[in-house]
């Protein structure tokens, strides 16, 4: 079974998009390579659920993370290899000698460009090849044992003593050009396919590991969902070299946060660090959290930016109301889940969102499998649950006054804030002397 979010979470926490404006896939979207970049995305679409898998991953990132190895090819010649590759063949040496020999005097007579591309992509590919065989004896030691030993093992074996006594600095000729052409996309197809994707994983570890290690990125480590914890010293987000850190710890005893403070205190970088956190976490990827133990949950959801749907005639409280329906569903089930809920119900009056945050807080804090964190304006819901729930964690985001002038230091305090700043805000930015002018 997958892990379980939706496109309302991934567009929350900006997590997928090649080309959205400061995503966190293009974060780490520093590969050479567009097979790299495919398996990069497919990463990104397919977090683990298993913690041996994620842990697996994460220690080969770890590697390549402290080895600071470089890509060893240039990506031109990984594109001219991959085009060469993917181009047909035929199975009999002595059609495709032939279908070369014609190749060849069609470049005399005519000037023909066939002929040159088979060259050019047949020494592009033994160029990569031998720098392949080249950089294998670096990655000894490497966590990525079975498409490591698989490569390998490849270049041990007898097909590939060919690649010896063939240079690239200079043309092959016909025969030469004839026999190699025919080892490599016939004889050794397989095995080339094998070799391009390991390349590609190359190309993400090498990328990932080196934006890990440029903003000081680490390792979590994943554990069994019965555990039922999420811990770290320090949670930031990916997106700020220099954002606060903070301490977080969630367990089965204390497995709901209710999150106060002012507006612009933090609360919603706070809540997207933490998804965005637990879903890199959960592909094995590196976070921005020291020290981070997790057990496996079964998905991801928030509600942090709904909106209203004028199509279906959705107002902004009922398409809020839907989002809270749809994670109840889920939770309902029995899925073991981080919730991410920002500001509940603002959509409708204070006497209503009093009622409804009080109620439904109340209600997803008795399923303890999972991991919820609600925040809140109305501050008077914080004293009502303390009343009536036992496995609640209160902590808010503090605003320090300066005379007249707010400051947030981002720095996660425990209880509930009693901050009410918007009408100074509000005073300073000087609106109701424009309007009375």
């Amino acid at each position: 079974m997958g892990f379980k979010t939706d496109k309302q979470t991934l567009d929350d926490l900006n997590i997928t998009g090649r080309f959205k404006a400061q995503s966190v896939f293009s974060l780490f979207n520093d590969t050479q390579t567009g097979g790299g970049e495919k398996l990069l995305e497919g990463m990104f679409q397919q977090p683990l659920t298993d913690a041996a898998a994620i842990n697996n991953r994460s220690d080969v990132f770890n590697y390549f993370h402290n080895k600071q190895l470089s890509f060893p090819f240039n990506p031109s010649t990984i594109q001219a290899a991959e085009t060469y590759l993917g181009e047909e063949t035929g199975s009999s040496y002595l059609l495709a000698a032939g279908a070369h020999l014609r190749r060849k005097f069609l470049q005399m007579a005519m000037k023909d460009e066939q002929y040159g591309q088979l060259q050019s992509g047949l020494l592009a590919t033994i160029d990569m090849l031998k720098a392949l065989q080249q950089f294998l004896p670096l990655m000894e030691g490497c966590p990525a044992t079975g498409l490591f030993e698989t490569v390998a093992v490849t270049f041990k074996g007898d097909k590939m003593k060919w690649l010896q006594e063939v240079g690239v600095d200079q043309p092959l000729t016909l025969l030469q050009l004839a026999r190699y052409d025919h080892l490599v996309r016939h004889v050794l197809r397989n095995e080339m396919e094998g070799i391009l994707r390991f390349i590609y994983h190359l190309d993400v570890y090498i990328a990932v590991s080196n934006v890990a290690r440029e903003r000081n990125f680490l390792y979590a480590r994943a554990l069994p969902k019965d555990q039922h914890i999420f811990q770290t010293t320090a949670l930031h987000h990916p997106a700020l070299k220099n954002g606060v850190a903070n301490p977080l710890h969630l367990h089965e005893d204390r497995n709901v946060l209710f999150l106060t403070g002012a507006n612009m205190a933090g609360k919603s970088t706070l809540m997207k660090s933490l998804g965005i956190a637990v879903y890199l976490a959960h592909m094995g990827f590196p976070v921005a959290a020291r020290d981070l133990v997790f057990s496996v949950r079964d998905g991801l959801y928030t509600s942090i930016n709904v909106s209203d749907n004028l199509n279906l005639g959705y107002s902004h409280f009922y398409a809020e109301v839907l989002r809270v329906k749809k994670v109840a569903e889920q939770v309902a089930e029995g899925n073991d889940l981080v919730v991410i809920f920002d500001e509940l119900f603002k959509g409708t009056n204070v006497k209503d969102a009093y009622d409804a945050t009080l109620a439904v807080t109340k209600e997803f804090a008795a399923y303890r499998n999972s991991f919820f964190v609600i925040s809140t304006h109305i501050i008077e819901v914080g004293a009502a649950l303390q009343q009536e729930c036992d496995n609640l964690q209160f902590s808010y985001l503090p605003t320090i006054m300066e005379g007249s002038v707010p400051r947030y230091p981002y720095t996660l305090t425990a209880g509930i804030t009693n901050d009410r700043h918007g009408m100074i805000i509000i005073e300073n930015e000087r609106i109701l002397e424009m309007i009375q002018e």
